[in-house]
């Protein structure tokens, strides 16, 4: 989708939300709207995330301890709408303390977005450092576990790779373990970066 002319000049040819300068595109923020107000310019790392076909990185939005300060609407919306999804990280619930929205958008910026209720039903998995763990990570044993039914032990240190979240369980995480699938708690496991 080609950029606006008008749009690209008030973006100063930056992403709108992490200022990158290569690989940009529209993002369209209602689908609502028609308008240009309704429309910002971002790279393909916030466009892929927002639209969920890549994985999250909570690190990557931190750059939104900026952009929240913009003065074009669509961009706050979106930024309030980001920080509320990583509510669960900690970090941003100091931002949106910060963020002031004035009521016609902050009325923008939830509609359609998931409800406070929905976040915190919202099932996350962390390892034992509180790292968030995505579908196909890998973790790392942090102490010997007795696999029952296995007839063996799952040794400290093993690397875990292609992890499966249980769903509806935070606490539980499913990998392959010399060859058999098991089951892991994840206070067990540290993230492997």
């Amino acid at each position: 989708m080609s950029i606006d002319a008008g749009l690209f000049a008030r973006s100063e040819g930056k992403c709108e939300l992490c200022e990158h300068s290569e690989n940009l595109q529209m993002y369209l923020v209602s689908s609502t709207r028609s308008d240009i107000e309704n429309k910002i310019v971002v790279c393909n790392t916030c466009f892929d995330q927002l639209h969920g076909t890549s994985a999250m990185d909570s690190n990557h939005w931190r750059c939104l301890t900026s952009s929240m300060w913009s003065t074009v609407p669509a961009v706050q919306v979106v930024a309030w709408r980001m920080l509320n999804k990583l509510l669960s990280e900690g970090w941003p619930q100091d931002l949106l303390d910060m963020l002031y929205l004035d009521d016609d958008t902050l009325a923008w910026a939830k509609e359609g977005a998931p409800s406070q209720d929905e976040i915190a039903d919202a099932v996350v998995h962390k390892d034992s450092n509180g790292n968030i763990l995505q579908q196909g990570d890998t973790v790392v044993l942090i102490k010997d576990l007795d696999v029952k039914g296995g007839g063996f032990t799952a040794k400290r240190g093993t690397a875990v790779r292609n992890i499966a979240l249980v769903e509806n369980n935070p606490n539980q995480i499913e990998g392959r373990v010399n060859g058999q699938q098991i089951v892991i708690l994840t206070q067990y496991t540290k993230k492997s970066t």
